[in-house]
This record gives structure tokens, C-alpha cells and sequence, in this order.
């Protein structure tokens, strides 16, 4: 059964679009922990981060550090951080977090809930500073 992130690959589930090339996506969680929480997964299902051959994981990490480089200037703050979980979704994926504070990275924390039309608008910011 594909996961969720390939469901959204193929085009079968909708998200808010930041970057795509032929082999990783880049789009914002619908539930982020902060305005601008994007997700960046490699378009080949591979479970475990570390399972990826090594010029997959190179080209994957260099997508990933221009998206946080794009939500950087796009959304106001000190840092992106880099978090990899792995254990909700069975598909690699690295979660880019703008934070203030170590705490903005806490998974532990309520989510928020933006509408649509905020993470559309949200999206369209981080893309214009795309250069991919």
C-alpha cells in the first residue's frame, strides 16, 4: 500500500506545493508546528532515512538546504531546524521548521490549524525564493 506521501506524489491527495524535481518534493505540513513547517521527501518510497544510497541521500539533502534557504527569507526567523522522525509515516522525510526557540521544534506541542487560503498564501511566499 503506498504511503501517504506517495498518495500526495502521484497527485491522489492535495498539498501546498513549495518545490518539485524529478526526484523529491517539497510541501508544507498541514498541521505545522509553526507557520512555514514544510516537509521535503524523496519521491522513491524508502522508509528509512539512512536506508537511501548515498548519491540519493546527497541530491536529497542539497534539495532539502534550498528549501530551507527559501523558507528562511520567506518567513520571519532566527533559524530553519531539521528534524527526521520517521515513525508516523512510513516513507523518508525531513521536516524544515522555521524556530525562534529550541521549543518550536517540540513535537510534543499542539499543532496549529491555518486555513487553506494561510498556507496557500504561506507556500507562495517560500516560493518565490526557490532556486532549484
Amino acid at each position: 500500500m503506498a504511503s501517504v506521501f506517495t498518495r500526495i506524489i502521484n497527485g491522489e491527495i492535495p498539498c501546498h506545493k513549495i518545490a518539485e524535481t524529478a526526484d523529491f518534493i517539497a510541501f508544507l505540513d498541514v498541521n505545522p508546528l509553526k507557520i512555514g513547517h514544510a516537509l521535503v521527501v524523496p519521491k522513491q518510497e524508502i522508509d528509512y532515512f539512512f536506508d537511501m544510497e548515498s548519491d540519493i541521500y546527497t541530491a536529497y539533502m542539497l534539495f532539502a538546504k534550498e528549501i530551507a534557504k527559501a523558507i528562511k527569507q520567506a518567513i520571519p526567523c532566527k533559524k530553519v531546524g531539521v528534524a527526521v522522525i520517521g515513525l508516523e509515516v512510513p516513507h523518508a522525510h525531513i521536516h524544515l521548521i522555521p524556530m525562534n526557540e529550541v521549543g518550536d521544534m517540540n513535537f510534543g506541542k499542539q499543532k496549529l490549524q491555518p486555513t487553506t487560503e494561510e498556507l496557500d498564501r504561506t507556500a507562495a511566499s517560500i516560493r518565490k525564493y526557490i532556486i532549484i
